[in-house]
């Protein structure tokens, strides 16, 4: 008894092993600190770039969520429309050039870049990303570019995360984890909403109901890892402020939100085609790249020369809006102009994030319906700003392909949790009804569409299948084993009868030994000839094996540890173990397209 419990502690506090597999865990503890740091860093420079563009040279001050506070006094400078015209354009010329000559994968908006590494790059990012991406964002949005945090932010924790797991040299599974768990520090911590980073990051990567499940621990402890280290620096609550009557309070209340989850589902879809068509005339223009966020800046200019609330992150707006400072025409216009100026801002090639503005648009979209039902059916709709947040949540939820972390994160950010019925019904509704352009358009479908997943669905499918099935299924014919002492001679004459590059070796009592690489056979005739005093007994290695109750998946992986096309099955009777066959990797693939086969004959799902 004491031998089996001091057995059960050693193998439960195995540090070898307790490392082995819980080493992101462990790491993600310092990408939370880094990507937290990383965030503050971030949140600075844009403060920084605001004053000395907008507010220095524009003397354009637009307020900002009550949840935060510049760290820097403002200028004296007065208000210029015609600065306000030409800033953006200055912002974006020094952006292109600090992207296009550093880091080209810092352009547009960096959630993108991060579902494409995770996809197709093995998580690598290089390191100078995360510094470009900072600089040239602050710059972008700071210079009156329409754009959101999201996006830098999301890249610049997803870089932190790849980079210390390629210091570490992590495996690629786990520098994808590390690499995404960093992300949505980065996203928690600047939004306030720990809980929702931690799942944004596992539902951005596919853009129908579908997740990357084993990123929602590690993401979690970074996320809320790095709000904290954030949280440290500007303080711990909501970045916006709400009023206490925001609430649902009676159930004939869906009717309109029902209403509001069509108009903002037709807007996001709306929106993300006028954001990837702007992209793709910009794509075609003549001109090199360095120069096209300063053009796409000097058109954002121009309409924030008229409406300058559609330029910048437009957050000021959005907390006026929910205390009922802004009015229907005021809201409606933003809206439109702001999809314009995002467009504009990030389609050119700007860096900046693309759910700040998303946000903005869908909370001006929804403040504008709330406020027109509100005008004709008064007792539906009492709180007809209380639509500014479930409208943000509904857009971005139908733009993104988000449902669920968009619902969270609004709630975060806006501390309405008394709105959160509405928000999961319109969300959920405008998710169902988006149209099929996304704002993400590097968003896989499910994961069975993901190259990363490809092994992992073919090792579903041969587990299905036993060693056994297999070869009874083929009936090929197997080498019989050569007994030990054969001679050479004789040896090389039984091989001639066979295609395999082993063969099996047994003892006189009939139990199997080992194999007998025809490699090794024909190198032994070159340098001694057929001699009689070589037996297989002097030519046998040792090889992958594997049992006939094994599963094909198990011999598929015993193949690609030795790096063999063949494996040798056996079976045991008692202690001994006798001969059964040899399995090839074409045999496997010919199981594999007769299980697939089968099973879609059937219209039986395949994992």
């Amino acid at each position: 008894m004491i031998k089996s419990l001091r057995r059960l502690l050693k193998h439960s506090f195995n540090l070898k092993r307790w490392f082995q597999y819980r080493r992101v865990l462990i790491l993600a503890i310092p990408t939370g600190i880094v990507a937290g740091l990383g965030s503050v860093l971030f949140y600075c420079s844009l403060d920084l770039a605001h004053k000395v563009f907008l507010d220095f040279l524009a003397g354009y001050r637009p307020e900002g969520p009550m949840g935060e506070h510049s760290i820097f006094p403002p200028t004296a400078t007065p208000f210029n429309r015609w600065a306000l015209a030409i800033v953006p354009a200055i912002g974006g010329l020094i952006s292109g050039w600090l992207v296009y000559t550093f880091a080209p994968e810092a352009e547009g908006h960096g959630t993108d870049a991060a579902v494409e590494a995770y996809h197709f790059k093995n998580g690598m990012v290089r390191a100078r990303i995360p510094i470009i991406k900072t600089i040239a964002s602050a710059i972008t949005i700071g210079s009156g570019g329409s754009g959101g945090r999201e996006g830098p932010i999301a890249q610049i924790g997803a870089g932190f995360g790849s980079i210390l797991a390629q210091w570490l040299s992590l495996t690629q599974e786990e520098r994808r984890i590390l690499m995404m768990a960093g992300m949505s520090a980065g996203i928690g911590s600047i939004f306030h909403a720990p809980l929702a980073g931690a799942i944004f990051a596992a539902e951005i990567l596919y853009r129908d109901i579908d997740m990357e499940y084993e990123l929602l621990v590690p993401s979690a402890i970074t996320s809320v890892v790095a709000y904290c280290v954030f949280s440290l620096f500007f303080g711990f609550g909501n970045l916006f402020y709400t009023p206490p009557n925001f609430t649902f309070a009676h159930a004939k209340e869906i009717l309109p939100y029902t209403v509001l989850a069509v108009i903002v589902a037709i807007g996001a879809n709306l929106h993300s085609r006028l954001f990837y068509f702007i992209r793709d005339l910009f794509l075609k223009l003549p001109v090199l790249p360095h120069i096209k966020p300063a053009i796409g800046g000097l058109f954002t200019g121009i309409i924030g020369y008229f409406i300058p609330d559609a330029i910048y992150t437009g957050y000021g707006l959005l907390q006026n809006a929910f205390f009922g400072k802004c009015g229907l025409m005021l809201l409606l216009t933003v809206a439109i102009a702001k999809s314009f100026t995002t467009a504009f801002s990030i389609g050119s090639g700007g860096s900046g994030g693309v759910f700040g503005p998303s946000v903005v648009i869908g909370g001006a979209l929804g403040g504008a319906v709330g406020m027109g039902l509100h005008h004709f059916f008064p007792s539906f709709v009492p709180v007809p700003e209380a639509y500014c947040i479930v409208g943000m949540a509904g857009f971005f939820a139908a733009a993104a392909s988000t449902p669920f972390s968009t619902v969270i994160m609004v709630s975060e950010m806006t501390g309405g949790y008394g709105l959160l019925l509405p928000a999961v019904w319109v969300s959920t509704l405008a998710f169902l009804l988006r149209g099929k352009v996304g704002l993400y358009e590097k968003q896989i479908t499910t994961r069975f569409d993901t190259p990363i997943h490809h092994g992992d669905f073919l090792i579903g499918v041969l587990g299905k299948l036993t060693v056994h099935e297999a070869l009874k299924r083929f009936k090929k014919e197997q080498p019989a084993p050569v007994l030990s002492n054969t001679t050479l001679p004789k040896l090389l004459e039984y091989m001639s009868r066979y295609p395999h590059s082993v063969f099996p070796v047994m003892s006189k009592k009939g139990e199997f030994l080992g194999v007998v690489p025809a490699i090794k056979v024909r190198k032994t005739v070159s340098q001694n000839g057929l001699s009689s005093s070589v037996s297989a007994v002097d030519l046998i290695e040792t090889r992958p094996i594997v049992y006939s109750w094994d599963a094909l998946s198990l011999a598929l992986k015993r193949m690609a540890e030795e790096n063999v096309d063949e494996v040798v099955v056996l079976s045991s009777r008692g202690d001994e173990k006798h001969f059964s066959g040899i399995l090839t990797r074409s045999d496997i693939l010919k199981a594999y397209e007769n299980l697939l086969s089968n099973m879609s004959d059937s219209k039986a799902p395949i994992i």
